[in-house]
């Protein structure tokens, strides 16, 4: 009977809790973020609050500053594609027969304007130049004839039949020479290079030698500074006229081709500011200047083109490479209510910033964003200026204050 008593005190003893609970000392709450929420009396979840220490801010990374008015820059990115700068960029080729006598240049060779890249050896370059210092000296002869027919007119002393005829052959060999001359600069031949075979001709010609004894060997020279990125040739191999022996191209200045949507066109301009940046070289911004806005929008991708050009001394950037551009506009003096992105963190599917109230508390605001600029975000409404709010370590917050509602931390 007494041990059935004693079982009974033991059992009334557990129901009871053996007394009631001890109160956790102020030290053990120091330890710990409290978190105030009214969800069991039916309100929103924007009314949470949390309490934290100056030292648990310290320790977080929590910092907190006031929402004011800027003017700043929007700044949004487009995705693009690097290429050859068609304006710095040569196909070289031969305008005559020939065959590859030397190859002056290698692929990623640096060259200059007017270097020689290849020299051939053509008989029909050297046929032209005959052509040409002929026609110089049947210019030159008629030119003679013409001015003493002048003369001899003035005295009377001329047929006028024959007059018009020395001005007609005059004219015509002017016509010749002319057209010879052009077709020797064609080959790539400058005014210096026909000059120094004028020169020659006339030092022949005072040796009493023919002076239709030319030079079949013809120079290519590259037309503008640059690297040459291809070659289809050989030593000793035949070439003919149009086909593509070397492309020089100025690697120094790239063309970047990006793709706009039709709802940044409005935000776009040749006065915008941009930069290019590629993956490869996150720390790297390398600016460019917009040159061309397509006026065209594709009818299946719902994009433009647009061209920047963009300066790389360095040569890291390469064609066909995937990068970046980012357009900065200024908002135009206006100004507008904005935080740092960081600021706005979800909560309970809202957009929400950490306000600070008084005395470490930190009440959650749900608030409406408008578009990010920067680093930055719009605050359309929820939030007035000079509230002070958290603009670094928002997302400790929104943690601590998981843990709070999930019953982790402690709840009041």
């Amino acid at each position: 009977m007494n041990k059935f008593i004693i079982f009974l005190a033991v059992i009334l003893i557990a129901f009871c809790g053996g007394g009631k609970e001890k109160e956790p000392t102020h030290e053990a709450q120091g330890e710990q973020a409290q978190a105030y929420t009214h969800e069991q009396e039916g309100l929103a979840p924007e009314h949470a609050e949390l309490h934290v220490t100056l030292a648990q801010q310290k320790e977080w990374g929590i910092v907190t500053g006031r929402a004011q008015k800027q003017n700043i820059a929007s700044r949004f990115s487009l995705p693009g594609t690097l290429a050859l700068n068609q304006n710095k960029t040569a196909h070289i080729s031969s305008f005559v027969d020939g065959q590859v006598d030397f190859l002056s240049v290698d692929l990623g060779s640096k060259v200059k304007k007017g270097q020689p890249l290849i020299t051939i050896n053509s008989p029909g370059f050297a046929q032209a130049q005959a052509d040409f210092l002929r026609a110089r000296a049947k210019f030159i002869l008629s030119q003679k004839e013409y001015e003493r027919a002048k003369m001899l007119r003035k005295e009377k002393a001329i047929e006028e039949k024959e007059y018009l005829r020395r001005e007609v052959e005059y004219q015509k060999n002017t016509t010749e020479y002319g057209v010879l001359g052009s077709k020797l600069h064609s080959f790539g031949i400058t005014h210096k290079q026909i000059d120094a075979l004028i020169k020659k001709c006339n030092d022949i010609e005072d040796e009493e030698y023919k002076c239709d004894i030319v030079d079949s060997i013809l120079p290519l020279l590259s037309p503008i500074n640059g690297t040459v990125i291809f070659r289809d040739i050989i030593l000793g191999e035949h070439v003919e006229p149009n086909k593509i022996l070397f492309t020089v191209s100025d690697l120094n200045m790239l063309w970047v081709m990006l793709d706009a949507y039709e709802k940044d066109i409005p935000f776009i301009s040749k006065k915008s500011n941009i930069v290019i940046k590629s993956v490869l070289y996150p720390d790297k911004e390398f600016p460019g200047k917009i040159t061309y806005i397509s006026d065209v929008i594709d009818e299946k991708l719902r994009t433009i083109k647009i061209r920047v050009e963009v300066s790389d001394l360095e040569g890291l950037l390469k064609s066909n490479m995937y990068v970046r551009g980012y357009i900065e506009n200024e908002a135009e003096g206006k100004e507008i209510l904005a935080v740092p992105e960081d600021a706005v963190q979800i909560i309970d599917g809202e957009k929400s910033v950490f306000v600070l109230e008084n005395d470490n508390i930190f009440a959650v605001r749900h608030v409406s964003i408008g578009e990010k600029i920067g680093n930055f975000r719009i605050i359309t409404s929820g939030l007035e200026e000079g509230e002070k709010l958290v603009v670094e370590g928002a997302f400790s917050l929104k943690a601590e204050l998981s843990k709070a509602t999930s019953g982790d931390t402690h709840v009041h």
